[in-house]
């Protein structure tokens, strides 16, 4: 079995990077627009396919919604905006449900902070951050709901050092996204550190919580055999 799953399954995460370097790398070239396109999608899309392949259930098959949703958003952003960012809103939606199946238990004092901040701060720094004020409500109402996922992965049972800092790694590029729209507009950090950023956001998600389902599901079987 482990034979198999390294030659069936794994693959998909390194055809994953693979697209992910790619894009970055070629995406200055003067290379077709269409080829750029579903290459940028392909990096994430492959990461959705890993999920279903790597676990089977109702959670896996939540995450690879979101991560499929997030490559169409990916593709969809690169020809309309309002049509990329809507499809995130859903991918971040299908998120947040995936971490309220998992809550921990117990949250400190600091989590609970934490959390709260994420959930507050995001939309507030996006909504402060475009130098048309005519676009920050839209920006809130989405930055509303990606802090309601960071806030949700940070507070879930997942691993916070893959899960919870890739949700939060997610927000950073998007207020970056945010940023060179008005205080970076000049900037070319953005452009740099975006798709970095969100790649490895996305890479942390998926790995995260896969390991994390797998785990659980060895233990359980391991529980089972010892009950009988």
């Amino acid at each position: 079995m482990p034979k198999r799953a390294l030659s069936e399954k794994r693959p998909w995460l390194l055809a994953s990077l693979a697209a992910a370097i790619a894009y970055y790398l070629l995406r200055d070239n003067p290379i077709p627009e269409p080829f750029l396109i579903l290459l940028k999608g392909a990096g994430v899309g492959a990461l959705a396919i890993y999920a279903l392949l790597r676990h089977a259930g109702a959670d896996s098959r939540l995450l690879a919604l979101a991560m499929a949703l997030s490559a169409l958003g990916d593709m969809a952003i690169e020809l309309w905006l309002e049509a990329g960012g809507a499809l995130f809103f859903f991918a971040h939606l299908a998120a947040i449900a995936l971490y309220l199946r998992h809550r921990r238990a117990a949250l400190t004092p600091s989590q609970k902070i934490a959390a709260a901040a994420l959930l507050v701060l995001t939309p507030v720094i996006a909504w402060l951050l475009p130098a048309d004020r005519e676009l920050a409500p839209a920006i809130a109402v989405y930055a509303l709901i990606l802090g309601g996922m960071a806030c949700a992965a940070w507070s879930s049972a997942f691993n916070r050092y893959r899960v919870g800092l890739g949700a939060v790694l997610f927000v950073v590029s998007d207020l970056l996204i945010f940023a060179r729209l008005g205080t970076l507009a000049h900037s070319g950090v953005p452009d740099t550190l975006i798709w970095p950023i969100y790649y490895l956001a996305q890479l942390l998600i998926c790995t995260g919580v896969i390991a994390s389902l797998r785990h659980r599901a060895e233990d359980q079987g391991a529980g089972d055999q010892t009950g009988t």
